[in-house]
């Protein structure tokens, strides 16, 4: 009887501990539980406060790399800031010794010869000569660091011969090599402003400065590179003595005439034109251009070829050039006006046959004092120019031969 009530008893604390265990195992787990989530709801506010950060960086990063709507120096360029203060006021303190793409603002200069503008305004005036229209446009262009700039042309067929397996072979004939020298001369603009405008911070001296310049460089090189004489200029290919096609050498440049003492041929007109193209050998016509005025270019667009076909025809884009007979057509307002005996149209690959050496600095120097009130800039270059090629470029004279 003892040993069935003992055993009654175990089990009844059996189930009564089994029971205990488990609903503390439930509270255990419940409490696991909800701490999670309150870890959860932690990291979740935290990746969204996070993520407002990165938002607001992100803004703020934005705005800094919008552009500037005014023109103020950037204080991160030194060179600029350095320039825009002696541009305005005459202190070269920051320019002194400043270096600039590796080499000292002031390196060569004299006390009176001025200081070397700053990349972006020495390069914004370069896309302005660029884009005008002048001779650089279609010539070639070399940058140089001395004071002339020599070009090495072999202008004769490189001698050859045939030969056959057991026959002697010939000596053949030794080429001849032409060295033309380019020098370079100094180019200057003189533009000037007034003390008050240059006081006013709202005033870009910068791009004022470089349009300026540009504006002055273009309109001397591009008469030089067409009419120059060469003392103190370049040499314009104009310069070059004209021969008749039939009698052309090496040093002078082949013409065809019209057939009319200032005109065109009173019957086709045509012929002429034609003939000043294929006196160009066809090396240089697939590259070649037609140069002249406008009042030369307002007659010759009014000609027709035998079936009533336009031979001009104007770009289909915007900034595409004009094209005569198939070639593109450069309006160079410094050639020569139809008169008697003029060369007043140029026909070839000015690429191969003219050649523009020039210096890649541009020096400023500022003088307040010539021309009171007002501010006086100084600025030079140094720019050359010569023909290159004389089989290169052919003209139109407007004569009976």
């Amino acid at each position: 009887m003892k040993t069935t009530e003992t055993k009654a008893r175990a089990a009844g604390t059996g189930v009564s501990g089994g029971l205990y265990e488990g609903a503390e195992m439930k509270t255990a787990l419940d409490g696991f539980l909800g701490e999670f989530k309150n870890f959860r709801d932690d990291m979740k506010t935290t990746l969204q406060q996070q993520e407002e950060r990165l938002t607001m960086l992100d803004r703020k990063s934005i705005t800094r790399a919008r552009p500037a709507l005014s023109h103020a120096v950037d204080d991160g360029a030194p060179h600029r800031k350095a320039l825009d203060a002696y541009l305005r006021v005459g202190d070269d303190a920051g320019l002194r010794g400043l270096v600039l793409e590796g080499k000292a603002l002031n390196e060569s200069v004299a006390a009176e010869g001025g200081y070397l503008v700053d990349p972006q305004t020495a390069e914004t005036i370069r896309s302005t000569l660029a884009s005008t229209a002048s001779i650089r446009a279609i010539a070639n262009v070399v940058n140089v660091e001395a004071t002339s700039f020599d070009v090495l042309i072999d202008h004769t067929d490189v001698g050859s011969g045939w030969a056959t397996e057991a026959g002697p072979v010939a000596e053949t004939g030794t080429p001849l090599i032409e060295r033309i020298s380019i020098p370079l001369h100094e180019l200057s603009a003189l533009p000037k402003a007034s003390q008050r405008l240059l006081d006013d911070s709202a005033f870009d001296i910068e791009g004022w400065l470089a349009g300026r310049i540009a504006h002055k460089f273009a309109r001397a090189e591009a008469q030089s590179f067409i009419s120059g004489d060469g003392i103190d200029k370049p040499t314009g290919f104009l310069s070059h003595p004209a021969v008749a096609e039939a009698t052309w050498a090496w040093g002078s440049l082949g013409y065809v005439a019209t057939g009319a003492d200032g005109d065109f041929a009173a019957t086709n007109a045509v012929d002429s034109i034609v003939d000043l193209v294929y006196a160009l050998d066809a090396d240089y016509r697939a590259n070649a251009t037609f140069v002249m005025n406008s009042k030369t270019a307002g007659a010759v667009r009014k000609m027709k070829d035998a079936d009533g076909r336009f031979l001009w025809s104007d770009g289909l884009a915007a900034g595409e050039p004009a094209r005569l007979m198939g070639y593109p057509v450069l309006i160079a307002e410094d050639m020569p006006d139809i008169a008697s005996g003029s060369l007043s149209m140029a026909f070839g690959d000015f690429r191969a046959g003219y050649t523009v050496a020039e210096r890649p600095d541009l020096r400023v120097l500022r003088d307040p004092f010539s021309a009171k009130p007002h501010v006086l800039f100084y600025a030079t270059k140094r720019v050359g120019g010569d023909v290159s090629d004389f089989a290169a470029i052919k003209l139109l004279k407007f004569a009976l031969s």
